[in-house]
């Protein structure tokens, strides 16, 4: 485990220096509700059989580690994780990686499962699940409450945002970044006024509208929400009495308050991110295969544009105790060697050529393979003589000597899933199988 950061750390977004006496205040009056049930469908059968923020990201975290770290480091220590679908590897990674806050000061992350509170149905929609856990939120007995997504990747100071919020006056503030006009079509597309007051909330559009002076973008929300504990309480119980309602903050909840004239504030990603790329705000959706791939690549960049190695605000994870990468063999014809890749803990490399990769923990190589452009997560081994070329390879998979993916689309799709750019995914069922999408018993 990474040493614990301060409570009241470094205030790095916008403004620099120390955070305010009153903004730590405010953090330790919050409980944050980390929305963490969903499908991640568009993962395909990388979420068979994990939860979206179990999903390995970046070596060595998962994708749920940026929203815990940015609480943490932001001065919220008082997490509910709420789970739901395929939530084991979830739920153990959070008990074991992030039990190190102290519980005699009264910070905890806890895991909150589905528990039919509220009658014999599962989460509805993420209004629900908050709904349903509205017992946490009343033995914290905090004053405000932040809800956000556990699946994005990124760097965000959450006390300027919840600042931001009490200095408005809002009922609700909604986090929101600028995205492409075609990308919007995926997200909660908001329209502001001059004093930043929400005054339209369209959920995944199919034709969104453009920002007022720029045709080319959108401002998209991106599922983080700031209100006072009785304001939600209130809605939320009012939504729960709505039959037409879906139950679901983007789809019903944040729309309707805006229609009703409820002080809806929008909160500019700018200005509380902690990891700007030139004057662009770091923010990723890793939902879909293609995506997961671009993101983890880019982080062997000479330059990438997440950076994960800022002392200030460290990216925290379960970190097992595992021995040093080795890279054995000095021969003209077999030489260990890594080039713009990273390479985790436990992971030995005999023989064979590593290029603008990925491996994450334990992964063993053999002698005259060629891993290329690939991303290949925990306990993999890979024979003698692969040829991997921009693969994403889940955990525990076994290719035998000779394999070759990445080179023939066609014989790619004959045996994995294969996506719109080229992308091969394998899984072990796959390699089982030799069928996309089927899973052996």
């Amino acid at each position: 485990m990474s040493e614990v950061p301060p409570a009241a750390p470094l205030y790095r977004a916008r403004t620099g220096g120390a955070k305010p006496a009153r903004v730590h205040d405010l953090t330790q009056r919050t409980v944050a509700f980390v929305l963490a049930g969903g499908r991640g469908a568009r993962l395909k059968q990388l979420t068979d059989r994990r939860a979206k923020p179990a999903v390995p990201f970046a070596g060595k975290l998962k994708i749920i580690d940026f929203a815990l770290s940015n609480c943490v480091n932001s001065g919220i220590r008082r997490i509910a994780v709420l789970t739901q679908y395929k939530a084991q590897s979830l739920i153990r990674h959070v008990e074991r990686g992030w039990g190190f806050l102290a519980v005699d000061l009264g910070e905890y992350v806890d895991v909150a499962p589905a528990q039919q509170r509220l009658g014999d149905t599962w989460y509805s929609g993420t209004a629900d699940a908050v709904l349903q856990n509205l017992n946490l939120l009343h033995e914290a007995d905090a004053d405000y409450v932040l809800v956000l997504a556990g699946d994005h990747v990124y760097k965000m100071d959450y006390a300027v945002m919840l600042a931001e919020h009490v200095a408005s006056g809002a009922d609700v503030t909604v986090a929101c970044v600028e995205v492409p006009l075609a990308d919007a079509v995926s997200f909660g597309v908001m329209a502001v006024d001059a004093q930043g007051r929400v005054v339209d909330f369209q959920e995944k559009p199919a034709r969104p509208a453009p920002q007022p002076g720029n045709e080319t973008r959108a401002l998209a929300s991106m599922g983080i929400y700031v209100f006072g504990t009785k304001f939600l309480s209130e809605e939320l119980s009012r939504d729960a009495g709505d039959t037409a309602s879906s139950h679901d903050f983007g789809r019903d909840l944040i729309p309707g308050l805006v229609r009703r004239g409820a002080r809806v504030m929008a909160h500019r990603f700018a200005d509380s991110c902690v990891n700007m790329v030139g004057d662009q705000p770091y923010w990723r959706d890793v939902g879909t295969i293609d995506a997961f791939w671009e993101a983890n690549i880019d982080l062997t960049h000479v330059v990438p544009e997440l950076n994960l190695y800022d002392d200030h605000w460290p990216i925290l994870s379960l970190q097992p105790q595992l021995p040093p990468a080795k890279f054995v063999f000095d021969d003209d014809t077999r030489r260990g060697t890594a080039l713009d890749s990273l390479v985790s803990g436990g992971c030995i490399v005999s023989g064979a050529l590593i290029r603008r990769s990925i491996l994450f923990a334990k992964v063993r190589v053999g002698e005259g393979s060629l891993v290329e452009d690939s991303v290949v997560l925990p306990n993999v081994i890979i024979g003698r003589r692969v040829v991997l070329k921009r693969a994403v390879v889940d955990k525990r998979c076994v290719l035998p000597d000779g394999f070759v993916a990445g080179v023939s689309a066609e014989e790619d799709r004959a045996r994995f899933h294969v996506t719109e750019r080229g992308i091969v995914l394998i899984t072990p069922e796959m390699l089982e199988t030799g069928v996309p999408g089927v899973t052996s018993r």
